[in-house]
């Protein structure tokens, strides 16, 4: 698994505590079953193409997750 997938999945799971959001209230935000996030979010599914973190490095650019300016998770 990509460095760059690691990272953003774990800005994600920790992003979820922040909220106190579970997996199943995601899953149902983003109408999409709980088992399906669950692999995204565990690495079974939803990899960050490699020839995106060449690219990137290439560039001497890096994907970041922050927060929305709003600071709201809509």
């Amino acid at each position: 698994m990509s460095p760059m997938t690691d990272r953003v999945r774990k800005a994600v799971k920790e992003r979820m505590a922040q909220l106190g959001m579970s997996q199943g209230d995601l899953a149902e935000k983003l109408h999409m079953e709980r088992v399906n996030l669950n692999r995204v979010l565990t690495g079974r599914s939803g990899k960050i193409p490699e020839s995106w973190q060449r690219i990137l490095d290439s560039l001497g650019l890096e994907l970041m997750v922050v927060p929305k300016s709003d600071q709201s998770a809509t």
